[in-house]
Order: structure tokens, then sequence, then C-alpha cells
């Protein structure tokens, strides 16, 4: 294993740690809420920290890109932190919701982990070396059409501009293929999709902390990632589409008719 992915696989479950001793107790868990639908936890901040604090023990010239915390330092390492994906389902009990750690260099994303501490499911990748979820080799789905497909989504809760659209394309997603799952987190479903749990997801409106370790997962599965117009722009438009090789063509050409321009460019 890479030496990079090792110190963020440690940190993973060191937030992991946080979070499933925290669910012991959800009661006491003090919560504010960022925006509509949009909350965040104590448990949030002390993942992100424990996260932030044993990477910059180990890379301590390294740049921080983080959900609560934000932006930090300048370097061409930058490390994009995801410390609890899936708050609210943490919130209920609701066993979906993962801790999510890349690292982009010079603009590109190399290394990738997702922890899954309810499952103790860790996915990892490095570029250019496959991906894995608990030591095996993952590889995508091999269904090769929307209606045997079972699909993931998440709804547009930060852009509900987008609502009517995303509505329609839901619509037409429930009408062909043989399934379609909106569990709550981003960040695992993308993991599902390089594991073949899922032939393919799209959503709108995520950050790149949503995205960036699921999308090194998928490609390195042998699937494809990119924005609405199959571009790789998705970690700054917010906008993705995710599958094995055929389902991401199916799902980019089901997609299109529905869109509105603004979308319609990525």
């Amino acid at each position: 294993m890479h030496p990079m992915l090792n110190t963020a696989v440690k940190a993973a479950r060191r937030a992991g740690g946080i979070i499933n001793r925290a669910t012991r107790n959800l009661d006491v868990v003090a919560v504010k809420e960022k925006a509509a639908n949009d909350f965040v936890t104590e448990v949030d901040h002390a993942a992100e920290e424990a996260i932030i604090r044993m990477l910059h023990e180990a890379y301590p010239g390294h740049a921080i890109l983080a959900e609560e915390s934000g932006a930090s330092g300048k370097s061409e390492y930058e490390w994009i932190i995801d410390p609890l994906d899936g708050t609210t389902n943490f919130l209920h009990g609701f066993p979906q919701y993962a801790v999510a750690i890349a690292l982009r260099h010079r603009g590109v994303v190399t290394q990738a982990v997702i922890y899954d501490p309810s499952r103790n499911d860790l996915f990892t990748a490095s570029r250019g070396h496959g991906a894995y979820v608990n030591d095996q080799r993952m590889r995508v789905s091999k269904r090769d059409n929307l209606r045997t497909s079972l699909l993931g989504t998440g709804f547009p809760f930060r852009q509900l501009e987008h609502i009517d659209v995303y509505l329609a394309t839901l619509r037409h997603m429930m009408s062909n293929a043989t399934g379609v799952r909106r569990a709550g987190s981003a960040t695992l479903d993308l993991a599902y999709v390089a594991a073949g749990r899922l032939d393919g997801f799209w959503e709108f409106g995520l950050s790149p902390w949503d995205m960036a370790a699921g999308a090194l997962l998928i490609t390195e599965a042998g699937g494809l990632v990119g924005d609405l117009s199959g571009e790789n722009h998705y970690l700054e438009t917010g906008n993705i589409v995710a599958g094995n090789p055929k389902i991401f063509v199916e799902l980019l050409k089901t997609l299109q008719p529905h869109l509105t321009p603004v979308l319609r460019k990525g």
C-alpha cells in the first residue's frame, strides 16, 4: 500500500472510531443546521479534526480542503476530506454514512479511502494500482443495459431550483431501470458503484469531498465518471454521472433530454 494511502486509512479508521462511539448515545450529540436540511454535529467536527491532525503529523506541508473547516494551506498536494458523509442518517441511527479522504496531487486525485464504520468496510484505491474493498480487488458490474440495472441517486436538497429537472430524470430512470436507490450518502453510493453493488449513479449539486474519493475508486475498478456532459469537470460543477462503461453511456443519453441549458453544460 502506498504510504500516503496507508496514512489516510489510519486517519479514516480513527475518525470511524469517533463516529462509532457517538452512536452509543445519539440523543446527546450536539447538532447545528448549516442550511435547510443540512446538518453538522460535534461528531463531524471531532472526526475532521482527528483526520487533519493525523495527516498534518505525517505531511505538515500539505494543503487541506475539508467540509467543515474549508481550505487551508498551499501545496501541490491537497487532502480532500469529508469526515462524515450522511450526517442525517447518522443522527437517526440509519447505518448509511462514511468517512471519505482523497489526495489530489497537482490537480489529479491519486489516493482514495472511503470507510464505512458501521459495517467496517474499507474501500481504497491508488491511481494506476486498482481499487479494493477489505483488501479484495473490486470491479464494476458487467450489466450492459439500463433495464436490468440498479441505480443510485441523491436528491438535490441544496439546489432546489433543479428539483423539477431531477424529478423528470428520476421518473424516467424509475420507468426504465430495475430499481433506483436513494440511501443518503453519495460517498458510499460511489463506492458501491466501484464494488459492483450499484450499476450506476447520478446526482446534482455535490461538493468535491462528496465525489473525489469515490470517483477514483470507480475508475480504478474499471468504470467511468463524468459530469452531465460526460467530461471530467464534475469536481468543479458538482454534477456527476458514474457507472460501468455501458451504463455510464446510457445514463448520459437518458439524462440529456431532461436537462436545462445550465445543467447541460456539465
